[in-house]
């Protein structure tokens, strides 16, 4: 490597992030960003695998995130510094392999979700706030064009407060209400079928299965509370304040998503809700409110993928962007533009990526997407579990939070079983994407390696960076 000629400048020179998160604010950063894409764009594809029964898998991805929720929050107590699931692994194993591969699951699970969401503004969203139909050409040129126009937001370079967060949660969240106020509705007309709050499909397959199918898919509307740890070097006394800002938004956000389900099922048969997939939600509330304006509703629903899919994007190319600059991808990933000081190479890869996914993704594109989205941070939630009894080993000074050793043990079991083949009933073509996205960081590894190893250098991995964001 090249040598400096000047000494650098002490540690101490460089400020730390100011703490400026207290509890109110952290528990709407968790519920804001829980909430978005999966519920406003799956429900109809989870009804299609379980049934009815709509509110169960919902409540069943919420106990596996709950139980996962407990390892992040003694991981982020014992350490809290901006760098979650690859700062684990990283102390945990040692292993600089599985750090990258952990990182780049991560990165890889904030494409397919922002492309799910810009799948849901082509085909959706954009056309009913318009009121317009679209074809499957169209929604796919639409998905492409939503993609740059995230690039070039991206690019340009984005401001975000913690205090705005509330204000867009409280517009995301105002689209939910409306749905659980005409279930609620509904039900005091004695309107609304409660049989089929019981009935699980089971025509093809065993009830079991029909939960974990729908779990796994639903499961991708539970994720986001992870990205927390990132705010940890932001909070006051995050030792303290995460524990119950973390589990009540969590808690929160589920309670929000089974009323939905709930409602869901009681105005609309399991097979109508699947057959509108993404639209599910717009033909609960036309039924259940028929004068209710369903442009207004579209209008939220177009600002919620909106908003998911630019957070997602962000995450994404700053994570693309810490892996080169740590040089365990090839370099040229983390140059920055010199005028907008923004990682433009990163914006590009990770635009490219998603422009494919979003192109290619058929008219199911919503539902694999999202259910790929799903696998990919099942497999990193197994790891973090396992991570978190591992790191048992070392000890801190400062007071932090314990999860019950049972709680890990118990998430890692259900996170690896939700993700693993057959068992989970999940589609053959989640891993095959996963499988895509995996293949091609590993081909990057193997190319960064080899040309480090030719300059007689090697892969050293400071996982505290990968995390900034």
């Amino acid at each position: 490597m090249a040598t400096e000629t000047t000494a650098p400048e002490p540690a101490q020179a460089q400020p730390g992030l100011k703490r400026a998160i207290g509890p109110k604010l952290l528990f709407f950063f968790v519920i804001g960003d829980v909430l978005g894409t999966g519920i406003y764009a799956l429900t109809g594809s989870v009804a299609g695998r379980v049934g009815g029964a709509l509110w169960v898998p919902f409540l069943v991805a919420f106990i596996v995130a709950f139980l996962t929720a407990f390892s992040y929050l003694e991981l982020v107590g014992k350490y809290p510094r901006a760098a979650g699931a690859a700062l684990y692994t990283n102390r945990a194993f040692k292993i600089p392999f599985l750090t990258f591969l952990v990182a780049f699951t991560v990165m890889c699970s904030g494409i397919t979700s922002a492309s799910a969401a810009a799948r849901a503004f082509g085909a959706t969203y954009l056309p009913a706030s318009f009121d317009i139909k679209v074809s499957a050409p169209v929604i796919a040129i639409v998905a492409v064009v939503f993609v740059l126009m995230l690039a070039a937001i991206n690019f340009i370079g984005v401001s975000e407060s913690v205090k705005a967060n509330v204000v867009l949660t409280c517009i995301e969240l105002s689209g939910l209400l409306i749905i659980i106020g005409v279930g609620v509705w509904a039900v005091l007309q004695g309107n609304g079928e409660p049989a089929r709050l019981t009935e699980f499909k089971t025509a093809d397959q065993s009830a079991l299965l029909a939960v974990t199918a729908a779990t796994s898919l639903a499961f991708f509307a539970m994720v986001g509370f992870e990205d927390s740890v990132n705010m940890a070097e932001e909070c006051k006394e995050p030792a303290r304040i995460f524990p119950k800002a973390l589990l009540a938004g969590l808690g929160a956000a589920a309670v929000i998503y089974i009323l939905v389900a709930l409602t869901s099922s009681l105005l609309i048969p399991a097979n109508d809700l699947a057959a509108a997939k993404s639209n599910a939600l717009l033909n609960v509330l036309a039924v259940g409110a028929p004068g209710f304006p369903l442009r207004l509703f579209a209008f939220i629903g177009l600002f919620a993928v909106v908003n998911s899919a630019l957070i997602n994007m962000l995450m994404a190319s700053r994570l693309l962007y810490g892996m080169a600059n740590e040089r365990i991808l090839p370099r040229a990933f983390g140059t920055v533009h010199p005028l907008r000081r923004t990682p433009w190479v990163a914006i590009l890869v990770t635009t490219g990526i998603a422009a494919v996914l979003v192109a290619s993704a058929g008219a199911d594109g919503v539902s694999k997407l999202g259910g790929t989205t799903a696998l990919l941070l099942l497999i990193v939630f197994t790891v973090v579990n396992a991570a978190v009894l591992v790191l048992r080993r070392e000890s801190v000074e400062h007071k932090h939070f314990r999860a019950p050793t049972w709680a890990p043990i118990l998430a890692a079991v259900l996170c690896g079983y939700l993700a693993v083949p057959v068992l989970s009933g999940r589609p053959a073509g989640d891993y095959y994407l996963a499988l895509a996205l995996i293949g091609v960081g590993i081909l990057l590894w193997v190319v960064n390696w080899l040309y480090l190893r030719s300059r007689g250098e090697r892969v050293e991995v400071d996982a505290t960076k990968l995390g900034k964001r």
